[in-house]
């Protein structure tokens, strides 16, 4: 199915334009979005002081208008929790991983969550038919060949169509509280290893990242040998890079290693050089003074703190009365970041 064309939206009148600015301008200066409006406003001037190639302008253009519809399109979904699914989409329906891919879907908006597929067939369709329509987000690609999006989120307001990856694969680790990778091609490796890249880097905060397969499938056996045979024995990456990701053939296991990782853990935020960690239930003075010495490699200097919400977090209020686990954080493992989140959550 091609998309119908959209006319385009007319742009402002210079005078509508030179309105809009001037009341912009006019903002207090501790307004951080009227700030942020305008160095991107500087931003854009120094693009064409810089005399670029209509193609470079094209590419800036094309960009920014693409993550702005994408973020108009999930705000009104800001408060609830949601999973990226990947998945190869030439997965037909009779296959074992389009039938887990299904169940896995229908389980986890049981759990609360809302589904963010690429919004084509295969393991994307299934996914999609699993959530339901009204629980899913389609965030499709232009290709040269047919992409068109599955039944399930064709002409949905949730569907958003880009021409880069790069912004794609933004909006997908962006808008996600946690991952599926089910067994897929190129596409699927690229998404996969971006999301592991992420987090092995702390680039994208902490969240549970499962590896399905049907059962009788070694797809993500084959691969996790890989990793332990050329990554990990040639110490490319670390031990604890492992714990970033589950292999598993279980929908109940696949579930319960989400709900796990949400039991405790909230979210965190980064202060200057502190790290505070909301977490939904306290955990005992007596059990953050046992914190140090399993994980005081992740200290700069100090040690764990209960706390309440630091003064620069009075900005998220819904967030201000959740307990905090605060310190200051060397940021160099955020696999052992992940440990330590499993070791509270396990408290």
């Amino acid at each position: 199915m091609k998309a119908t064309p959209t006319r385009p939206r007319a742009l402002p009148s210079n005078d509508e334009m030179l309105s809009q600015i001037r009341l912009l301008l006019e903002r207090p200066e501790d307004d951080l979005q009227a700030a942020l409006i305008k160095e991107l406003l500087a931003g854009m001037l120094r693009l064409h002081e810089a005399h670029l190639e209509a193609l470079d302008l094209k590419i800036v253009n094309r960009a920014v208008k693409e993550l702005r519809h994408a973020f108009r399109v999930f705000h009104d979904y800001r408060d609830r929790r949601k999973i990226s699914i990947f998945g190869s989409a030439r997965t037909a329906a009779d296959d074992p991983n389009y039938q887990i891919a299904f169940t896995f879907a229908k389980r986890v908006v049981q759990e609360g969550f809302m589904v963010i597929t690429g919004g084509a067939d295969g393991i994307m369709r299934a996914a999609q038919e699993g959530a339901g329509r009204e629980n899913s987000f389609g965030v499709n690609i232009m290709l040269p060949f047919e992409q068109g999006p599955n039944t399930t989120i064709a002409d949905d307001p949730k569907l958003v169509t880009f021409k880069y990856f790069f912004t794609r694969k933004l909006i997908f680790q962006k808008e996600a509280n946690a991952i599926a990778l089910f067994p897929g091609g190129f596409g699927t490796h690229d998404e996969g290893f971006e999301i592991l890249t992420l987090a092995q880097t702390g680039k994208s905060d902490p969240q549970p990242i499962v590896c399905l397969q049907a059962p009788g499938c070694d797809y993500w056996d084959e691969w996790c040998a890989f990793i332990h045979r050329q990554l990990l024995a040639r110490k490319l990456i670390n031990p604890e890079d492992l714990d970033l990701f589950k292999v598993t053939t279980s929908v109940d296991e696949a579930i319960e290693e989400i709900r796990a990782f949400y039991r405790r853990y909230h979210s965190i935020r980064y202060v200057g050089r502190q790290l505070a960690m909301r977490l939904k239930t306290r955990i005992t003075p007596e059990q953050v003074a046992a914190l140090h010495q399993p994980f005081a490699d992740l200290l700069t200097d100090g040690t764990f703190e209960l706390r309440e919400a630091l003064p620069e977090e009075l900005d998220e209020p819904e967030l201000k009365d959740l307990p905090r686990l605060v310190f200051s954080s060397n940021r160099r493992s955020a696999a052992r970041l992940r440990q330590l989140i499993d070791h509270l959550n396990r408290l």
